[in-house]
């Protein structure tokens, strides 16, 4: 697969011709999810759900679907009926001819006076996972991690012992759309060598619109 850095918490993995994109949400790229064959939403915040961008792409798009889970699903079901598909843990589906699991079913704790949303992550082709606003650790050997590098749910010794714990052969940063080009290299030391480090993991940020074969 390649796969292409979006903003934020966004993106795009292609395949055989086909596309797939994840989490096009409001701070990702206004296009983020045109042009999808298959569409992933982990949950219901506004930075990984935008429902403007996601119709635009099922308006744009007879053949266009998305898998999501039943507090996203409810919001687009109706206006485009056999197209949205609720997903949950353990589930496994074929997405425009990429092979996906579901895993976890809780967003992280962001504190104990705010609710808990649903969320799941999805395990593509068997190697790559993208957990969403969650430290899931999905119980099998997965080859590309997508690393959410910087949320008000997390702080850097959580996201280094995540790390080391799911032991991916490489992880690539994502959900850092909030932090500026003076924090990004920060963040690089403590997951590098220099710091705490997650060896023999090899931890590589994309910039918006950067690719990478996985």
């Amino acid at each position: 697969m390649e796969l292409t850095k979006k903003g934020h918490s966004c993106v795009r993995l292609q395949k055989d011709g086909r596309t797939l994109v994840i989490d096009p949400g409001a701070f990702s790229e206004e296009d983020a999810a045109l042009g999808a064959d298959a569409l992933l939403v982990t949950h219901e915040h506004p930075d990984h759900f935008d429902e403007g961008r996601l119709r635009a792409a099922l308006d744009a798009s007879q053949d266009t679907e998305l898998w999501t889970l039943r507090s996203v699903a409810e919001r687009l079901s109706a206006a485009f009926p056999g197209r949205v598909h609720t997903v949950g843990h353990g589930d496994a589906f074929e997405a425009a001819g990429f092979e996906v699991e579901a895993h976890g079913e809780l967003h992280a704790v962001i504190h104990p006076d705010i609710p808990r949303i649903t969320n799941v992550g999805f395990l593509v082709g068997g190697a790559l996972f993208h957990p969403g606003d969650a430290l899931t650790v999905p119980g099998r050997p997965v080859e590309t991690l997508l690393l959410p590098l910087h949320a008000p749910w997390n702080k850097i010794s959580e996201v280094v012992d995540y790390v080391r714990e799911v032991r991916p052969e490489r992880a690539f940063a994502i959900h850092d759309g909030l932090l500026n080009e003076v924090a990004l290299p920060v963040y690089g030391r403590n997951l590098g060598p220099q710091g705490a480090g997650v060896a023999p993991t090899e931890y590589t940020r994309l910039a918006p619109g950067e690719s990478a074969a996985v």
